[in-house]
């Protein structure tokens, strides 16, 4: 620069087998130093070399400007074996070559060197593993009955018996538990509803075994789960309001005792199929901020048209839920669907966006506990043999 020192930034761009390159990394600029040092910073081996020691990594070396047109300082090559060379406190460095200089003046040597002072390599669990280590992924699901849905006789209804075609419910219930219990080993699972009165005595209840057997409300596939609903659907009578702390509760209980294993055992995953707006907004985010701490995830699927603005804040993708009380989410554990949006796509399109944030929820609660898979050496030792 004229009146002042470069503004160096480095990018790092892996080379394709097909020749094209992917920028991996970029550094922060370091304004008017010609000795910058970069912070640290984490990239994946598979996207910085996808898994090859030996490819080629090519990295240049910019001098910032304001306009966008940075000057271009210098390039090197090099590969991940080479930069693992900055392991246990020696250095690597490289010499960042202009080849225009290099071709124009005769006592060019570089336009700088680049040092890698440290790097460290940090084996990340994934989803796979853990499955593949024996994590059992708990499905337990959760039904409204609350009156907004509509009196079950009526054709209007979303819990509508009709003699031929499934409501509204049973098609959100079929479409995602399919796909979840592909997860689920035992392919039992927990059902209960919210928001009805219940036999013998007519009392509403917000965590209800829909087989009316408290003792096990577990039902065989998502087929039991179906035949449980039509069952007791003419014996409740639809009440309210809408509460889903109960049985946020509930399930976290069940994540709570797991908590006492210290291994990757087992996590739970609700399912809720809701018509709407939540009566019990700050017990829910209290539950969901206490769950967040669990081996446990909600999914929640809207069913028809209601307003469902206060299922997207309790999804979090806005901004970071809080308690009442100001508490934040440990980690982000709500997915909410809203089931009108997939009704004409395919089920590889409603799996997608329900089980989405499901693997990444489960590394990121086993990870942040330091929680390896179990009988990760048998796994490992096949996985090492596959070609």
């Amino acid at each position: 620069d004229f009146f002042s020192k470069s503004d160096p930034f480095l990018e790092i761009f892996r080379m394709n087998d097909d020749a094209t390159q992917q920028l991996v990394h970029r550094t922060e600029v370091v304004m008017n130093n010609l000795n910058p040092a970069w912070k640290t910073f984490k990239v994946s081996v598979n996207s910085l070399c996808s898994g090859d020691q030996d490819r080629r990594l090519k990295c240049i070396v910019w001098d910032w400007d304001s306009n966008g047109k940075h000057d271009f300082i210098g390039e090197f090559s090099s590969t991940f074996k080479e930069m693992r060379g900055a392991m246990e406190g020696r250095q690597v460095q490289w010499e960042c070559i202009n080849p225009k200089y290099k071709a124009k003046k005769k006592n060019y040597k570089n336009s700088g060197i680049v040092i890698l002072n440290q790097c460290k390599i940090h084996k990340m669990h994934s989803f796979l593993d853990y499955i593949m280590g024996g994590c059992q992924i708990q499905f337990t699901v959760a039904i409204d009955f609350t009156a907004s849905n509509g009196d079950p006789r009526n054709s209007c209804s979303l819990h509508y018996i009709h003699p031929y075609q499934p409501n509204e419910y049973l098609k959100a219930l079929v479409a995602v538990g399919e796909i979840c219990q592909d997860y689920d080993s035992d392919k039992m699972f927990p059902a209960f509803g919210f928001g009805a009165r219940i036999p013998p005595e007519y009392k509403v209840s917000h965590d209800f075994a829909i087989n009316f057997n408290e003792d096990n409300p577990e039902c065989a596939g998502i087929q039991g789960v179906v035949e449980a609903y039509q069952s007791c659907l003419p014996k409740l009578q639809l009440y309210g309001p809408t509460n889903i702390a109960p049985i946020i509760q509930k399930v976290a209980k069940s994540a709570s005792e797991e908590t006492n294993t210290k291994e990757a055992s087992q996590y739970f995953i609700l399912l809720i199929l809701t018509d709407g707006v939540i009566t019990d907004m700050a017990d829910t985010r209290e539950a969901i901020v206490h769950a967040s701490h669990l081996p446990m995830s909600v999914i929640i699927v809207g069913v028809g048209n209601a307003d469902f603005s206060d299922m997207q804040m309790l999804d979090g993708d806005d901004g970071i839920l809080r308690s009442p009380k100001g508490e934040p989410v440990l980690r982000d554990i709500v997915q909410f669907v809203p089931f009108r949006n997939f009704k004409h796509a395919s089920p590889a399109a409603l799996a997608k966006s329900v089980l989405a944030e499901v693997p990444n929820q489960v590394v990121d609660y086993y990870n942040g506990k330091g929680i390896k898979p179990k009988c990760m050496s048998e796994y490992e030792s096949s996985r090492t043999l596959a070609p």
